[in-house]
């Protein structure tokens, strides 16, 4: 059954989706409008079976829909309070943001700034849980993140999720917030698209950029980035489980919506389970982060920011070359979600940039595993900059 007819039989309205218009890529690039023609040029088995023909136009049914229903949570997601926390503060929510000030006595301006940002379907956990008690904790004031749309940050079901939306959220809840002048960053897999974008438009405040394996693709002359981000890393394989959970979420809207209902409207009851299972009290994070976003945000999020927003790598990285930035750049040699290819792609968009490839390692294994080791390179690089321009 379409999710069309869900959404009516419970929400009392059917709610538009991006099978059945092919219009919408020339209306997104026309308009510029941040969103991913890839939402609407996906091969559909509904729309040649005809079906798409009862669905209800999308012309500003999205804006009057959802803004009719700002406060409510749809059918597929959870609404705990944790879940829902969020919605108590309205139009003035900021994303999560864990914060660790430098000890022995120091003020606030008297560390270095340090914005982590983590990736697809994870949260400020992979940084609070592993680096941060690594890092040298008098001389650094770090910020974990959870972006947009996931973790305990808020889900807005009338938001796009385009690269621009993740931009200013952090700017008004983290460098504007704290008033920051000047920051590194540090960002893993698809918070790299989001750290390129928002360093370019701080080049100034810019100390230093560290990107873990960065999903950036060269357009060539058949294809643009947008469409090899999206063969590249969403290509249809069962292998390794990150890659299919992402292709399966990517290729599919409404069994992907299905799967959030059992899986993630659901998920203190699965947390459950699973820690009678292990008989452990706490999960490990990598598992709660899986379950911890809306279908809409994450849906969003892989078009719109890790498949839209590789065509807006070219002229961020261009940004920081002019800038004479320092970027940095770590992978995993044995990454099967981000082609390694991605991180000598910076290196011809930006010559200066260091890339260091970590022999052994996957994905997430460049930081898991080896948090000392990891943490030690960042202090290295934070000091390299200092040092310079003092």
């Amino acid at each position: 059954m379409r999710r069309i007819y869900v959404d009516k039989i419970l929400e009392g309205k059917p709610t538009e989706c991006y099978c059945r218009s092919q219009n919408g890529i020339s209306n997104c690039e026309e308009k510029n409008t941040g969103i991913s023609d890839t939402l609407f040029g996906r091969k559909n088995v509904f729309r040649e079976m005809g079906f798409s023909r009862i669905t209800p136009s999308r012309s500003g049914q999205r804006q009057s829909s959802q803004s009719n229903d700002m406060g409510k949570t749809r059918w597929s997601d959870c609404g705990c309070a944790s879940c829902v926390s969020w919605m108590k503060n309205g139009d003035d929510a900021k994303l999560h943001v864990v914060v660790k000030n430098p000890s022995k006595g120091n003020n606030d301006d008297s560390g270095e700034n340090v914005i982590f940002l983590h990736g697809f379907l994870s949260s400020s956990f992979l940084w609070t849980e592993t680096v941060f008690p690594e890092l040298n904790s008098s001389k650094y004031k770090l910020f974990a993140v959870d972006l947009l749309g996931f973790g305990n940050s808020p889900k807005p079901r009338e938001c796009l999720y385009t690269l621009n939306d993740h931009t200013e959220m952090i700017e008004k809840s983290v460098i504007h917030e704290f008033n920051l002048t000047s920051f590194h960053l540090v960002a893993h897999s698809m918070g790299c698209i989001i750290a390129l974008a928002l360093a370019a438009k701080h080049p100034n405040n810019l100390k230093s950029i560290t990107l873990i394996a960065p999903p950036c693709f060269l357009s060539s002359g058949e294809e643009d980035a947008t469409q090899i981000a999206l063969k590249k890393l969403a290509y249809k394989r069962l292998w390794p489980p990150l890659s299919f959970g992402a292709s399966f979420m990517t290729w599919y809207e409404h069994l992907g919506r299905c799967v959030c209902y059992f899986v993630c409207r659901h998920h203190t009851t699965w947390e459950k389970i699973l820690k009678l299972i292990t008989r452990q009290r706490k999960l490990n994070f990598l598992v709660i982060d899986l379950t911890r976003h809306t279908h809409h945000s994450a849906w969003h999020t892989m078009h719109n920011v890790i498949c839209g927003g590789a065509k807006m790598m070219d002229p961020c990285l261009e940004t920081l070359r002019a800038a004479r930035a320092r970027v940095s750049v770590v992978q995993g040699s044995r990454d099967l979600v981000v082609p390694v290819e991605c991180s000598n792609n910076v290196k011809v968009k930006v010559p200066d940039a260091e890339v260091k490839i970590i022999n052994g390692v996957g994905h997430t294994a460049v930081i898991i595993g080896r948090e000392k080791e990891f943490a030690k390179d960042l202090e290295i690089i934070w000091d390299s900059v200092t040092n310079a321009k003092g």
